[in-house]
């Protein structure tokens, strides 16, 4: 075992292989905040990569309805009672990591799910926790809530598939950090599966080799986003690359949110991979809930969130969501603008800050009719 730095928890750990990171890395981020649970995303995933015989079953993408959806059956709440209670309260993490927890002849603490764990992708769909009384009033957090997360492979700094594979068949690429498996020297051990507290690695039942998100690495090598971030009808999504906390970059739509703005948090960051999607946490969901998953510094992220008007940069960073088919690389507000650029500088996209509002006469004279919507 060799120590790395895991930023995410603020200290040292133990780790299979010394670090060694990409020149950049793949990351995402997801406001949960727009998303309305349309799935256009999971399709958009599944008739591009996943229709072949024996990944029926596979979701690369998916989006469950918290806290009672999951995919597959209980992913979080299996690994999560296996781990035990742990304090998130803290930015310098003092629990145990996947890899701290594992048992003796282990190399990370994990399960197997059943094979019928998979087969209940949209369970718990729109399902609300807690009651609304007679008389009740709204108040944030709210009494009743929930919230749809999106979900792809973290492609984790740290990944718990790459270091249990006893065949080294799956690798991390150094240009840009996207995890990867050579299914020409996979042996079907399922052990990336069972060590993947994401449950994001699948086994195909066919040709008896695993198999997971690539990151749409075709498109990102073009400079495009992935596949689910431009499909998206919602807008929720940036793909981009980060650096290391201490390297941030304040043109960067993803560090700025990530690093400087610090609104977007990762999931579940106390299992110990670092992972590269991040979530901007629901801003009506009790905090106590919300620790737990993205770690320390939620209230701090949904007050910066709850005040982005206040801040044009961070406005800017936000608005880029879904503007661009194209990675934006670097950007910057300029008067009314947020205005994205790609890796050699040149504009991409502009959007206004604030949208033009126009008001028509309701009666127009010139035809004769009046307008019942006149903005």
């Amino acid at each position: 075992m060799a120590k790395v730095y895991n930023w995410q928890l603020g200290r040292e750990m133990d780790y299979f292989y010394e670090v060694v990171r990409p020149k950049r890395q793949f990351a995402m981020i997801f406001d949960t905040n727009k998303c309305i649970g349309c799935q256009t995303c999971t399709v958009a995933c599944k008739t591009t990569w996943t229709a072949g015989r024996g990944q029926e079953y596979m979701l690369w993408n998916n989006v469950e309805t918290k806290p009672y959806g999951y995919y597959p059956l209980g992913w979080d709440v299996n690994i999560l009672d296996k781990l035990g209670v742990q304090d998130m309260t803290s930015p310098v993490y003092q629990g145990k990591t996947l890899f701290d927890a594992a048992p003796d002849g282990e190399r990370v603490l994990g399960y197997l799910p059943d094979e019928r764990d998979y087969a209940y992708p949209n369970i718990g769909e729109d399902d609300a926790t807690g009651l609304m009384s007679q008389g009740a009033f709204y108040a944030a957090p709210h009494m009743q809530w929930m919230y749809y997360l999106p979900r792809i492979c973290n492609h984790c700094t740290y990944a718990a598939c790459l270091g249990s594979c006893p065949r080294q068949s799956i690798y991390k690429r150094p240009e840009d950090g996207i995890v990867l498996l050579d299914q020409d020297r996979c042996r079907g051990y399922r052990e990336c599966v069972k060590a993947c507290p994401y449950k994001k690695v699948f086994f195909n039942p066919i040709t008896r080799v695993s198999e997971k998100c690539i990151g749409c690495y075709p498109a990102v090598e073009n400079n495009r986003q992935t596949q689910c971030t431009i499909t998206c009808i919602g807008k929720i999504r940036m793909q981009g690359f980060i650096t290391t906390p201490d390297k941030a970059r304040e043109d960067s739509p993803m560090d700025y949110i990530i690093h400087i703005a610090k609104v977007a948090k990762p999931l579940y960051p106390q299992f110990g991979l670092e992972p590269n999607t991040y979530y901007i946490p629901p801003v009506h969901v009790p905090p106590k809930y919300l620790y737990q998953m993205f770690g320390w510094g939620v209230e701090e992220a949904i007050n910066k969130y709850r005040t982005a008007l206040e801040d044009k940069k961070l406005l800017g960073a936000l608005l880029l969501f879904g503007a661009s088919l194209d990675i934006v690389h670097s950007f910057k507000v300029e008067g009314n603008y947020s205005i994205g650029y790609d890796e050699k500088g040149s504009e991409i996209v502009r959007v206004p800050l604030r949208e033009p509002t126009h008001v028509r006469i309701a009666h127009d004279q010139q035809h004769q009719v009046y307008r019942t919507n006149i903005t």
